[in-house]
């Protein structure tokens, strides 16, 4: 939700920085792109700043990335930071986009996925309620490190960079956040002004802070109580340890609404998914993407479900995968051991065990027996199968896609079906039995 100091003649834009090349992360993949719970660390962060009230955000992109940070940014306008030369570069680089913006511009780190939009309509309400031209979110730390420092005095505050701090100023524990309120039109000249005669070599975008008290500008610094939501990624440690926060809160939210989540400490949720009040999430349980499970409906235990619909008193499990596209209606049920992608099952109609069900359609009230197959690849395309109501199919039966299945047939167990059964019909394709007499006696003789 917007901040309630958010109006029509102060609007808000964000600037995410994402530039980074991640080398802590040991991958090649962008560091901005690794996902948790279905999003990646970018992802949380404008779904963050969009819901503090940002009407406009600019995403700042390596050259080597722009593409894949781009796809996933959706809405949001991409630049590219050609060169590393600080994160006062990276702001400059995302001005011209806002060209012409009047208003408060809020400037967050791609990297940090445990802000909420609460934190960061704080930080610009309290920017609005001080009359600021920048505000700069501060914690306190015990062994501030590498973090740098806020210095307040007469003129308000400035930041030093600890390679850059004094032996007196580095005894200071309140520490710079990275996270930033600033007015458009008093950013854009302290921008303007920045040099990089520092240890670094770099221009470091709090430098602005002091630039714009000296311009007249009030200089201001919020003190975030909880400084666990200000969390960067930079190991895949700290993915993990981000992760884990995350998903207690996915967890929560779903329990606060009613889900009935038996064990949270082995059930897993991404964060699209969606769960009803008096639905039943069964321990060691996985629900990706889009899931969505209704009133009444169950997953697990020991279950994966993506991009899935189980309708009210649906169940899937045990040991059940529901591929993307799968769409249980009222009572269905897919069993143990069973797979099914892209298949909609009729209600009432009932998947066991053992199989797999793919590209089909299955009517009301059938029974899809042990060990069935639809066959749907032939190796170029995929084909449908259609299987009508109340349909009763045997063991271990193949259907060889495109083929239909009429309402209230019934196919012989071990049949592999390659032409459509009619209504009512028994379909049976399988070799006759044969016996050879004395068999065993002829092989022990030879």
């Amino acid at each position: 939700m917007p901040t309630a100091s958010r109006t029509a003649d102060r609007p808000l834009a964000c600037i995410v920085m994402a530039g980074g090349k991640g080398t802590r992360m040991r991958s090649a993949l962008p560091k901005v792109l690794h996902p948790i719970w279905g999003r990646p660390l970018l992802g949380w962060v404008i779904a963050a700043v969009r819901e503090a009230g940002a009407e406009r955000v600019v995403v700042v992109v390596p050259p080597d990335a722009a593409e894949a940070v781009a796809a996933v940014a959706g809405d949001a306008e991409t630049v590219i930071q050609h060169d590393q030369l600080g994160t006062g570069d990276a702001v400059r680089c995302a001005m011209p986009p806002l060209e012409g913006f009047t208003g408060d511009v809020l400037i967050v780190s791609g990297d940090t996925p445990l802000l909420t939009a609460e934190l960061l309509g704080g930080l610009v309400d309290a920017h609005v309620a001080d009359g600021a031209a920048a505000t700069a979110a501060t914690f306190q730390i015990d062994q501030p490190g590498s973090y740098g420092r806020v210095i307040r005095d007469a003129a308000g505050i400035r930041i030093v960079e600890a390679k850059d701090a004094t032996p007196a100023e580095l005894e200071v524990d309140e520490v710079n956040a990275g996270l930033y309120v600033f007015d458009a039109d008093a950013l854009r000249p302290a921008l303007a002004g920045l040099t990089n005669d520092n240890a670094q070599g770099e221009y470091y975008l709090p430098d602005v802070v002091p630039a714009i008290a000296a311009a007249g500008g009030r200089a201001s610094a919020s003190l975030v109580d909880v400084a666990s939501l200000l969390l960067g990624v930079n190991t895949r440690v700290e993915l993990a340890e981000a992760a884990q926060i995350i998903r207690d809160r996915i967890i929560e939210q779903h329990l606060l609404a009613g889900a009935g989540i038996v064990d949270p400490a082995t059930t897993y949720i991404d964060a699209d998914v969606e769960l009803e009040a008096d639905c039943v999430v069964h321990p060691y349980t996985i629900l990706r993407g889009r899931t969505r499970l209704a009133a009444g409906a169950e997953a697990g235990p020991h279950s994966v479900l993506t991009d899935s619909v189980l309708e009210s008193d649906a169940q899937a499990g045990p040991f059940a995968h529901l591929r993307a596209g799968t769409h249980l209606h009222t009572g269905a049920r897919v069993g143990a051991f069973a797979e099914t992608k892209n298949t909609e099952l009729g209600a009432r109609s009932k998947i066991p065990h053992l199989s797999y069900v793919g590209d089909a359609t299955v009517g009301e009230d059938t029974n899809i027996g042990a060990g069935n197959i639809t066959a749907n690849y032939d190796g170029v395309n995929k084909h449908r199968t259609t299987i009508g109501d109340r349909v009763r199919t045997g063991s271990d039966c193949v259907f060889v896609a495109p083929v239909e299945v009429g309402d209230d047939a019934t196919t012989g167990a071990g049949s592999i079906i390659t032409e459509d059964v009619p209504a009512e019909a028994l379909g049976i394709a399988r070799a006759r039995q044969v016996n050879k007499e004395h068999y065993a006696k002829r092989k022990r003789d030879v």
